[in-house]
Parts: C-alpha cells; sequence; structure tokens
C-alpha cells in the first residue's frame, strides 16, 4: 500500500506559485496533478502576507479555480492564511515583506475569511500583535486553529494567547532569527507548552538540522506533532529561479530556498515524500512515527 500524505503548508508546488496574480486554473491543475502523483492526498493552500486586497484576492481566486475543477477541490482541502499580522522584529518576520505586516484587528481577518468563502482551516499570527487577543479569541470561536508563528512572545504572553485559544505552533524552529537567548526565546517557550499546542515542524534538513529535530521530537513527542513542507514553486520542479508572492527567489542544486542576494530562506523546496524519508533516515522514526505526523495528525487537524 503506498504511503499518503496531507499537508498544512504549501505555498506553491511543481513550478506553480499559489500566491501568483495571475494564477490560472492549468496552472493549479498541473501542480495538484503533480501533488496526487507524489501521493499528497490532501493540502493546505497557504497565503502569504501581502496588501488585505491583494489577499482578499489571491484567496477568491484559489475559492473560483478549485470551484471549477474536481482535482484542485480534491487536492486543496482548505486554506491557510499565513500573516500579515506577525511580528515586525528582524528575523522573526522571516521572508514576510515587513511594509505589509500589521497590528491584527478583527475587521481585516473578517475580509480575509470572507474571500476564502469557509475554507480557511488555519491562521497563523503573531500573539503579541493582537491587542488583548481579540482576533485570536474571533478566529477559535469560528472553530479554526488559531496558530503563533513569525512571532516572539514572552512565556506569560504564549500562555495568555494559549487560554484565548492559540493551539498549534507554524513552523517551531523557523520564523525566527538564526541567534537567539540560549535559555528564554521562542522555541523553548513553544517546547514548554507542547502539552496544549500541536507543534509543526520542517524535516528538510535544511530548515532545521536532523539533529536538532530528533531532540524536538523527542520533547514534543508524536502525538500533537505535524511535519509540513512548507514548499513553494521550486518543490517538485529543478533548481532555477522563482516567484512566491511578491519575492524573487532562487534555488540552487543545495535546494535551499533563498530571497536574490539575501541568506535567510524563503519556504522550502522539499515534497513530503522526502521529509518522511528524512524522517526515517536520518531523525530515528520508525515508519509508524512517520506516517502518524505526516499523514494521521495533520488529517486529524483538518477533519
Amino acid at each position: 500500500m503506498e504511503i499518503q500524505y496531507i499537508d498544512l503548508q504549501v505555498n506553491g508546488y511543481a513550478g506553480v506559485d499559489f500566491n501568483s496574480d495571475v494564477l490560472s486554473a492549468e496552472m493549479l491543475h498541473k501542480s495538484c496533478a503533480q501533488l496526487k502523483i507524489d501521493n499528497v492526498a490532501g493540502i493546505l493552500a497557504t497565503v502569504i502576507t501581502a496588501d488585505i486586497p491583494v489577499m482578499q484576492a489571491r484567496l477568491q481566486r484559489l475559492v473560483s479555480l478549485r470551484q471549477q475543477d474536481p482535482l484542485i477541490a480534491e487536492i486543496i482541502k482548505g486554506f491557510h492564511i499565513e500573516g500579515p499580522f506577525l511580528s515586525a522584529e528582524p528575523g522573526f518576520r522571516g521572508a514576510h515583506p515587513q511594509g505589509w505586516i500589521r497590528e491584527a484587528n478583527v475587521d481585516d481577518m473578517k475580509r480575509l475569511l470572507d474571500a476564502a468563502d469557509g475554507l480557511t482551516k488555519i491562521v497563523t499570527l503573531a500573539p503579541e500583535m493582537d491587542d488583548d487577543f481579540k482576533v485570536i479569541r474571533f478566529l477559535s470561536g469560528q472553530n479554526m486553529w488559531v496558530s503563533a508563528g513569525h512571532c516572539n512572545p514572552d512565556y506569560d504572553q504564549l500562555r495568555a494567547a494559549i487560554d484565548a485559544g492559540v493551539s498549534m505552533f507554524t513552523h517551531l524552529g523557523n520564523g525566527c532569527p538564526q541567534i537567539l537567548p540560549r535559555h528564554d526565546n521562542i522555541i523553548e517557550r513553544a517546547l514548554a507548552c507542547r502539552d496544549d499546542l500541536w507543534l509543526c515542524f520542517i524535516a528538510d534538513g535544511i530548515h532545521i538540522p536532523f539533529f536538532a529535530l530528533r531532540n524536538y521530537l523527542k520533547i514534543a513527542g508524536t502525538e500533537k506533532t505535524i511535519i509540513v513542507s512548507d514548499a513553494m514553486a521550486a518543490a517538485a520542479a529543478p533548481p532555477g529561479q522563482y516567484r512566491l508572492s511578491e519575492l524573487e527567489l532562487e534555488v540552487g542544486e543545495d535546494r535551499i530556498v533563498r530571497e536574490l542576494g539575501k541568506e535567510n530562506f524563503a519556504g522550502s523546496a522539499c515534497t513530503m515524500s522526502l521529509s518522511y524519508e528524512n524522517l526515517i533516515n536520518h531523525v530515528n522514526c520508525t515508519p509508524s512515527q512517520a506516517k502518524k505526523i505526516t499523514f494521521e495528525n495533520p488529517l486529524a487537524a483538518i477533519a
């Protein structure tokens, strides 16, 4: 029996950028067809930080294309909105354009949800950018996953955000500076809250060294751990230059995705099948553990 995967964070695939303003039915069908060939049974198409009207238009386009094509509807189970309510601190915003990052507010959140036509499953935001956790409370009341990410709340803020409705953490170990305080940092804080959070990790060996991912999984366990690809258009495609929203990206033979002229990562060129193999071959997971965190747990999270 073939191994299948569910991926909760996909920005693009097979040469196609889901955040493109000229995304066509043919392009999205091609991407979904390759995902199916690669045994991905379902994804959350991820729309990243931009001006609110631009994000609305991109979500509306994805909704429309999904309605027109049964294959797209089969593969795209819903949407993951990542931004624009993220930390603007250097390092924490990652590749999200600083000019569009803003404080969280319910009105803008409603506009994005309306554009997504009821298909939003996960919203990633920075708890410290949400005054009195109004947006977190609103989203949790809508029965959506509220995920902390690209953020730097202190421990008490993170605990309070969990009490308000945060229940997940987006690609832990990334979306933060390469150099952090040695003890009191966002990775340690999130791991300390592991009993109350679903923790997502990227298993490409680039975003997190395999030895560090082994350590994280020993602490987090597998009951509430999820592997995501954070894939962009270069996943299942050759090295070269690609776009992610307004970002110009370059992917070399090393498969590292970088903004042109910069060193920071900007998504992944990894597939879920390679992530699964990495878990078995480099992170010491058993096949049942790898299946749980690449298929069973993400499926449960969006069921």
